[in-house]
């Protein structure tokens, strides 16, 4: 049946490419038989290799043969190219040349979609590999004459529209020819993206780990389906018949192509990621990724900072992104990171491309190297490079000729030939007078400036500096100006005529005056200093300030990344969260990375390699652990598009340029995990990060870290989300037959594996037979102790136990229930009302869970509160009397234990990592500041490093404004300070 299937797409696609090929009647045509050759041009064949004198012979759309010595067949048409230049077109892999925008569905929120809409197709509507560009490709003539212009050649077209997006086309861009002539491949390549589809409202995936997961759930199920024959599936089929089709995928965004590298690995695909721009950020993991690169030319403009209050918000990464952004092609050369160019972000093509490409060849981008990426490195990626790219025999005919090199900013493109078609962008029978000149008359001395297109003459006419009103022509190689005098309130007109010839750089010809007398007029071309104007160009480049990047590339960033030192804080009070307490008076030996002494002061001499930390008045503590946080996550902490999304996890999404990061390490917070938000009964799965500011998302992350969020209460069953009151559940009651439900299936599907059977692979159901297994533990979002008492009744059904149940406020009620079950406890200290299922909260909740012998944490859940979670603790003291020893831990060790790390961190004790706060009080004061917050033996804040950073992001920000200001005045359109999003932080958004 599958065969049958594809057998009749395939005779779909010949029968669009056959059509064109039966005769029309048309009247008669003389077929072109005949060759054509190029002679006397410097042809460059391919990047670092040139011809000169040479020849290029075409027959049809077909090179035949390029050199310097080629005997040309007898019915040969011969072009002189004598002083001009032929290089290959160029080629843009991601282009949607010719495809219609696709269009956004009716906005549903109040009738959402849940399931596809397609039948016999994949269950999600954003998978759609069965998409043919071909099947929606129409020729679109108005937009191919801009192409040429700019110099491309070759498309690959595709449809842009969902997360699998199916299949592109190779074309060239012809205007009279048909797509069987036009179409190279009709499946060049397969496309996949981290973007939702717009031509669908089905809500999941709604988030970028809820489509990473999507996109690792879709090639496990490409797997499994190889393997049966009772299901048909027309999208999993297309995709099992693409396979050995290069496969580009769109991330947009540096962070973003190290996660679609990561599944390009799991699933031992080779992807071609199209990157966002900012590569240079973290070339270094870019560079280990080894993956081919597609990179945008689509650099910002200046800011509008006339205005210095708007100037003041705008971010210091933003700025600086403007001014490093057009050294990322340089960058990522000098790397040897192999990548070509694309201009399909650009808004105006027609006007900043090629503007965008010279400035990367002035921000350091090598002229080969440049050319090789819009060339022979893009048809390289798609197995072609014996067909377009390239002048060599056999390849199709596709090529420029060019007034001079390539890339030299006055040169201009004369004619761009595909398919051995010759499509004009600028006569190059005009003779190109583009220059400044000067000329006398009636005693006095003008000067000219013609600029433009020869074609498309600009005059500009000054006397004494004073600018004249002019209107120039130039056709047929004749030029003729017409100017007002000095005096413009007269309208008498001065009118100058000459015939242009090439073999003279000055102009002579006939000058009518104002009372109609004829005289002669020389126009004296100003010959620059070929030499000075090169010094002159490269003492330009040398000026060029491109400020350094830091790690990470925003404010109070390391320029260099910060590395582990062996240190000794003296004479310091250890709140050691052991059995000894807080002991005063000692000195803390911190090697590689752990603590590897506490001994009296002075007790313990080290190495003058060891750096001496004076702690004298001052608190050493292990380091603040938030267990419960959502700062530092790209692209939605949610992912409710289902009521169990266990298949998603905050491990893909770790931003890790974020500054709460920065601000957190500032408040003595060296480990937060990072949850899924609230808005379904089984959410996402956790990640646990160490805050080492200026290094990748991986490198922060706790290895193995295997924890969940569920949660319970109002977020749910959406009492105050008007857009999600359609999915499933709707009450409390229903909350609990979701884990029901959802528990019975993982243990079927268990039982199926242990049976030996080998059903689809669902990543949902093995997260969910991995809390059976005891292998995953449960951080609950809960409030009310009804809810809280069904939730440990079904894990107890089960077999199970409820690690840990964050907020909590209704906790001190069923304190004893949470002591027998086995339950921890992470919630605030006094933060209530905000809800209506909260109002029974009271701060002395905490302090009463404790008491009762269960593991106490306060969390912040808030990137504002997670700066002040030492004061969080201290409330514990105020509300219950906890003692200060004891408060602490709700902050340190407490969360260690829950969080299953309290091996590793959580109190000062030797061969524990060295994750320490120093304070300059009691911690638990509010006049304590963290001076040095360190992890794993690196300082990663200082409070010194901190105000000398304040006064250089000052210093560097008005430098920038400054550049801008400067570019703005040579008459570059800006852009306006972006708006701030004022975030309105809801249940669903955060999972309060």
């Amino acid at each position: 049946m599958k065969k049958i299937l594809f057998l009749l797409t395939f005779s779909i696609i010949i029968n669009v490419f056959s059509q064109e090929h039966f005769p029309k009647n048309d009247g008669i045509k003389t077929p072109k038989k005949g060759y054509t050759a190029f002679i006397n041009a410097t042809i460059i064949t391919s990047p670092n290799v040139s011809l000169k004198n040479a020849t290029l012979l075409i027959r049809n759309n077909k090179i035949v043969n390029v050199g310097t010595t080629i005997t040309l067949p007898i019915n040969t048409t011969i072009i002189d190219m004598k002083g001009m230049y032929i290089y290959p077109s160029f080629i843009d892999l991601y282009s949607s040349f010719g495809i219609d925008k696709p269009k956004k569905e009716r906005d549903s929120r109040f009738t959402p979609q849940w399931d596809s809409k397609k039948n016999g197709y994949y269950w999600n509507d954003h998978i759609k590999p069965q998409n043919n560009a071909i099947f929606s490709f129409k020729y679109d003539k108005k937009e191919a004459k801009t192409l040429l212009g700019l110099g491309f050649g070759t498309l690959n077209t595709h449809i842009p529209d969902g997360i699998a997006r199916g299949t592109s086309l190779l074309m060239c861009l012809h205007d009279d020819a048909s797509n069987n002539e036009r179409i190279i491949d009709p499946k060049a390549a397969q496309h996949f993206s981290f973007t939702r589809s717009n031509t669908t409202n089905q809500r999941y995936p709604s988030s970028l780990m809820g489509i990473m997961a999507l996109l690792r759930q879709y090639y496990s199920d490409v797997s499994w389906y190889k393997n049966q024959t009772e299901i048909i599936d027309l999208s999993l089929q297309a995709q099992i018949d693409n396979t050995n089709l290069p496969a580009i995928i769109h991330s947009g965004d540096k962070l973003s192509n190290l996660r679609a590298n990561k599944i390009s690995n799991q699933f031992n695909l080779d992807y071609i990621i199209i990157g966002g721009g900012n590569e240079f950020e973290r070339v270094e993991e870019i560079k280990n990724t080894n993956a081919r690169y597609i990179i945008p030319l689509n650099f910002p403009k200046p800011y509008d900072v006339t205005n210095p209050f708007f100037a003041d918000k705008i971010d210091l990464s933003d700025l600086r992104f403007w001014n490093q952004a057009p050294s990322n092609p340089s960058v990522l050369a000098k790397n040897k990171i192999d990548f070509c160019l694309t201009m399909a972000t650009i808004k105006e093509p027609k006007k900043y491309f090629r503007k965008n490409l010279l400035k990367a060849i002035e921000y350091g981008l090598d002229e080969n190297i440049a050319l090789a990426a819009l060339t022979t490195i893009p048809a390289r990626f798609l197995g072609k490079e014996n067909e377009i790219g390239i002048l060599k025999k056999g390849a199709l005919a596709n090529f420029l000729i060019t007034s001079k090199p390539i890339f030299d900013k006055d040169n201009i493109i004369y004619e761009n030939w595909t398919l051995g078609y010759k499509n004009v962008i600028n006569d190059r029978n005009i003779i190109n007078i583009i220059g400044n000149y000067s000329f006398d008359l009636e005693n006095n001395s003008y000067t000219l400036k013609l600029s433009g297109k020869p074609s498309k003459l600009k005059a500009k006419i000054t006397l004494d500096s004073l600018e004249l009103k002019s209107k120039i022509t130039y056709k047929n190689n004749w030029l003729n100006i017409m100017f007002n005098p000095l005096d413009s309130t007269r309208t008498r007109f001065i009118r100058l005529t000459s015939r242009v010839n090439a073999n003279d750089a000055n102009l002579k010809g006939k000058a009518i005056l104002e009372n109609g007398d004829e005289t002669t007029w020389i126009l004296k071309k100003e010959i620059a200093d070929k030499k000075k104007s090169l010094k002159k160009s490269k003492k330009e480049i040398n000026k060029l300030k491109i400020f350094p990047t830091t790690f990470p590339n925003i404010a109070y960033g390391f320029k260099e990344k910060a590395k582990p030192q062996n240190m000794i804080i003296k004479n310091v009070t250890v709140w050691t969260n052991e059995k000894e307490g807080i002991v005063k008076n000692k000195d803390v030996i911190i090697k590689k990375g752990k603590i590897y002494k506490i001994e009296n002061t002075n007790a313990y001499q080290v190495n003058d390699d060891y750096l001496v930390i004076d702690g004298t008045g001052k608190h050493l503590t292990s380091g603040i652990i938030d267990e419960h946080s959502h700062i530092a996550i790209s692209n939605g902490v949610n992912e409710g598009g289902q009521s169990n999304s266990a298949e998603v996890t905050i491990q893909d999404v770790v931003k890790s340029d974020d500054i709460n990061i920065y601000r957190n390490l500032a408040g003595g917070v060296t480990t937060s995990q990072l949850l899924h938000g609230s808005a379904n009964p089984i959410g996402g799965r956790a990640a646990l990060v160490k805050w080492k500011w200026g290094e990748n998302p991986d490198e922060m992350q706790f290895k193995n870290h295997k924890f969940i969020k569920f949660a319970l209460g109002e977020n749910v069953k959406h009492s105050r989300s008007p857009f999600n009151s359609h999915r499933f559940p709707q009450s409390r009651m229903g909350v609990e037959q979701v884990y029901m439900d959802n528990f019975t299936r993982a243990k079927e599907y268990d039982n199926l594996k242990k049976q030996g059977k080998k059903p689809r692979y669902d990543q949902e159901l093995e997260v969910l037979v991995e809390i059976l297994n005891k292998e995953r533990f449960i951080t609950c979002h809960s409030y009310v102790q009804s809810e809280i008492t069904m939730l440990m009744r079904v894990a107890e059904k089960f077999n199970f136990t409820v690690n840990t149940f964050t907020h909590i406020l209704e906790g001190y009620k069923v304190a004893d229930k949470m002591k027998k079950h086995g339950a921890g406890a992470s919630t605030f200290s006094d933060w209530w009302a905000y809800k209506y299922e909260v109002n029974d909260a009271i701060p002395y909740n905490g302090a009463i869970m404790h008491n009762k012998g269960i593991v106490v944490a306060y969390n912040s859940d808030d990137a504002e509160m997670s700066r002040r979670l030492n004061q969080e603790a201290a409330k514990a003291v105020k509300y219950g009397g906890v003692s200060e020893e004891e408060a602490w831990k709700f902050v340190t060790l407490n969360p260690a234990i829950l969080l299953h790390i309290d091996d590793k961190v959580g109190s000062i004790k030797i061969g524990k990592d060295a994750d320490v706060v120093l304070w300059s009080d009691n911690p638990l004061s509010v006049y304590a500041k963290a001076e040095k917050t360190i992890i794993e033996g690196t300082i990663y804040f200082d409070v010194k490093r901190d105000l000398k950073q304040q006064k250089s992001i000052k210093e560097e920000r008005n430098s920038l404004i400054n550049l801008m200001l400067i570019e703005k005045n040579k008459g570059i359109k800006t852009q306006q300070p972006k708006k701030k999003e004022t975030k309105l932080y809801n249940c669903e958004s955060v999972g309060f």
